[in-house]
């Protein structure tokens, strides 16, 4: 067996309720970040129902790849919790009542006044020659079972349980048996107001050069992540081998970068907001509050009101008590409603969010704005209809056409996302 710092993991999850959408695997996802930030290589995760054949076959199948397999759930007293019997039947190994399980259960049981039923005792049988692993915060043991083919390490499927195992446990042995000494360290720079392709064309030579550090790329609506991941013996060399490669990226993509790692937009922008001492208000009449939600969120003390509106006749009250222009459309409209915005709320700043449907799309997708955002792309074309995007105030005047209408969640989100990247420009 390798005993030389890599340690090739796969994860199998386990239940029939995974494979049929009602529990999202929640738990693969976290399992996967942390053995990355120990250096372990993940290359294949499986999801696998209660059946126990199949299981024996996904198991099989890993353990002919992988140094280590690690499963998630099936370890309860049900009949359908299968896992000690499939471990078995790969290993090879006939299960046995382990006596160390067995004297946990019961004073977890007694403890809580609980009578030890026998479908519960069952927890306690383990593949012949397992190691136990203590779950102090469930009934389900953990185990592990070394073999020739490669050692398999089973943890209950209850999140809270299985991160602790993780944490206090399995890491712990990953490290010692593995002799894992490398961390693998994450950069993640965020980008705006390009899509993925336009990302893949500018930094498309580095991602395919990149080794240590790589380089890969996650699209959301209205937003591409950056991954950058080094390999090193601590986290300060990680981030020295990524430095270079950040600068690089960062030169090809401009100021289209607007938050590294945990920032978010709205953090960006409620910073920006919290230098200049100003106040926001916004407007909307097809994102639902969206934009207000995200501003409140990020910036409540900076955040003065959010007008959302849903009839073509309040939208013309507002402009009219502001003594705005109520025959203007598109981006003039949406700059005249930031204006009426920002003058009847007192705050210094306005973003205003104004879009029309389908039946109005034609000749107004022609319209973007007098003082269009140089260097914005237009996003490709999904909900049909127009957005307009507008900020007045202490900022200056600035607008930005989307060729898209609002038609749903993620709509929403796209036109969220666009209206506070023109704020953030606006503030720069």
């Amino acid at each position: 067996m390798r005993d030389d710092g890599r340690v090739n993991v796969e994860l199998v999850a386990i239940g029939s309720e995974l494979l049929l959408g009602q529990i999202v695997d929640s738990n693969s996802a976290w399992m996967a970040q942390r053995l990355a930030e120990v250096g372990a290589d993940l290359f294949r995760k499986t999801t696998v129902g209660d059946n126990l054949d199949r299981m024996a076959d996904v198991l099989g199948g890993a353990l002919a790849r992988a140094d280590c397999v690690i499963t998630g759930g099936g370890l309860g007293p049900t009949e359908d919790d299968l896992t000690r019997q499939a471990v078995a039947q790969v290993c090879g190994r006939p299960l046995e009542r382990h006596a160390g399980a067995l004297r946990d259960l019961r004073e977890r049981f007694q403890s809580r006044g609980f009578v030890l039923t026998p479908n519960n005792e069952k927890q306690a049988l383990l593949p012949h020659g397992a190691t136990l692993v203590h779950n102090p915060n469930g009934t389900a043991p953990a185990f592990i079972v070394e073999g020739e083919r490669g050692t398999i390490i089973s943890l209950p499927g209850v999140p809270f349980e299985m991160k602790w195992l993780m944490e206090h446990e399995v890491v712990p042995y990953l490290r010692k048996r593995w002799g894992l000494e490398q961390v693998i360290h994450h950069r993640v720079l965020k980008v705006g107001e390009l899509g993925e392709s336009a990302v893949d064309h500018r930094i498309g030579a580095i991602m395919t050069a990149s080794t240590n550090p790589k380089v890969g790329v996650l699209a959301h609506p209205g937003q591409v992540d950056v991954r950058i991941s080094a390999r090193a013996g601590s986290q300060e060399a990680a981030r020295r081998l990524i430095g270079p490669t950040e600068a690089e990226i960062r030169a090809a993509l401009g100021d289209h970068v607007f938050a590294v790692d945990e920032e978010t937009l709205e953090s960006v922008v409620a910073a920006a907001l919290a230098r200049r001492g100003w106040q926001v208000a916004s407007y909307e009449d097809r994102t639902g509050g969206t934009v207000a939600a995200a501003l409140r969120e990020a910036a409540e003390e900076r955040f003065v009101e959010g007008r959302i509106v849903t009839a073509d006749a309040a939208r013309m009250r507002l402009a009219e008590a502001a003594g705005e222009a109520t025959d203007a459309s598109g981006g003039a409209l949406a700059t005249a409603l930031a204006r009426a915005v920002c003058r009847l709320s007192g705050a210094d700043v306005a973003l205003a969010v104004h879009s029309t449907d389908a039946a109005a799309a034609g000749a107004a997708s022609q319209m973007a704005g007098a003082a269009t955002m140089a260097g914005s792309a237009q996003p490709q074309n999904l909900g049909p209809g127009n957005t307009w995007l507008a900020v007045a105030g202490a900022a200056g005047e600035h607008s930005h056409h989307l060729g898209i209408g609002v038609r749903g969640r993620v709509d929403r989100r796209r036109a969220a996302v666009a209206a506070l990247s023109l704020l953030r420009r606006s503030l720069m």
